[in-house]
């Protein structure tokens, strides 16, 4: 989708995204999918604030080229992992996260996903990861537009980053 063809919206007063997906696209979270939590989840400075107080930043998280990101461990579970046999720290056995269940809070990252979030020519764009696309079993299986929902996915912290990037992994 060009960007003359992309809808604008706005997601909180005086805030808008370029939305780059179809907006007839629908998306939940389905049980025993854990595809999102075997990445690196990449922590804004404001995450790692709101982590510290949830959890021991030392043995949670980890530096790679400059930036913090929520450590990776083995797990029991292989559907419950990426190929090397690893997934997101918060991750539980039973495919739940501790951060969103126990604590019901989300790094920015997490409420951002299955969608992708750039910066291009000053505006916020937001799509669908491209890997989503082949992995993310939420994808069209429910009548929630992703479109009319975009609060959900979106936390408003994005528009205050200097790089809201969220291609980056660990």
């Amino acid at each position: 989708m060009s960007s003359e063809e992309s809808p604008r919206v706005e997601v909180y007063p005086g805030r808008e995204v370029v939305v780059d997906f179809d907006p007839n696209l629908t998306f939940e979270c389905v049980e025993e999918c854990t595809w999102c939590c075997h990445h690196g989840v990449l922590l804004y400075d404001r995450d790692l604030l709101e982590l510290a107080q949830r959890a021991n930043l030392v043995e949670t998280t980890t530096d790679f080229r400059g930036e913090k990101f929520v450590t990776r461990e083995e797990k029991a579970r292989e559907d419950h992992v990426a190929e090397d046999g690893h997934a997101c720290a918060f991750l539980r056995e039973d495919g739940l996260c501790t951060l969103h269940l126990e604590e019901d809070w989300k790094p920015t990252r997490c409420s951002v996903f299955p969608l992708g979030v750039r910066l291009e020519g000053g505006d916020l764009h937001v799509d669908v990861r491209d890997s989503a696309h082949d992995h993310c079993d939420g994808l069209g299986v429910s009548d929630r537009r992703v479109i009319d929902n975009l609060e959900a996915f979106l936390p408003a912290i994005l528009w205050d980053l200097e790089n809201p990037d969220s291609d980056r992994e660990l």
